[in-house]
């Protein structure tokens, strides 16, 4: 069985690989197809396909609004626990 955090963690993965795919497909077209045509087309694709990367990048590593984040407990009493004692939050 998946957990939430497997399922999203696929989803951005698989949105990742997508957009890295499309960044790829538009530099290989650009230059094996497209600049037969029109160089100036090739060009101004190559330049969306340097967008994609920083973009891809962001999405892959952005916080969703229902994920944990780090300071969140864990559900584990005794990690929680040591977590608050390494943070300063609670005293020994």
């Amino acid at each position: 069985m998946r957990t939430y955090s497997g399922d999203m963690y696929a989803r951005r993965r698989h949105v990742y690989f997508a957009m890295m795919g499309t960044c790829i497909g538009l530099f290989v077209l650009a230059w094996g197809v497209v600049r037969i045509w029109s160089v100036p087309a090739a060009v101004g694709m190559c330049l969306a396909a340097m967008v994609i990367p920083p973009i891809a990048a962001v999405i892959a590593n952005r916080r969703g609004p229902d994920d944990r984040w780090w300071d969140d407990p864990s559900g584990d009493p005794q990690s929680d626990e040591w977590w608050d004692e390494l943070d300063g939050k609670k005293r020994p």
